[in-house]
């Protein structure tokens, strides 16, 4: 058995990056969450912004959440997407969907 392939998607679902394709997270001054991409372009790609008017932060250990589910999912048979989600009760989370 095989690995299965992780994928991570920005908040509104308009990228989205293999997990395996990340070199690095972080969180920035502003409070966004960022992912940094291997390779020689060294793209980046924000998944969340953190300064949306009616949207509260994400938590500050939000990058590292998101490295605890890749690795989770990773030893798993099963592909799957891993995107945060913001609703006004339950706060910021994130969100895993099966392919």
């Amino acid at each position: 058995m095989s690995a299965a392939d992780v994928w991570v998607a920005k908040d509104d679902g308009s990228d989205i990056v293999r997990a395996t394709a990340i070199a690095g997270v972080g969180r920035d001054y502003n409070g966004n969450i960022t992912v940094r991409l291997s390779g020689g372009d060294q793209t980046a790609v924000t998944l969340v912004h953190g300064d949306v008017p009616d949207r509260v932060r994400a938590p500050e250990d939000f990058h590292r959440q998101l490295l605890k589910v890749t690795t989770e999912l990773s030893d798993t048979a099963e592909s799957a997407i891993v995107r945060p989600v913001f609703d006004a009760e339950n706060g910021w989370r994130w969100h895993t969907e099966h392919l």
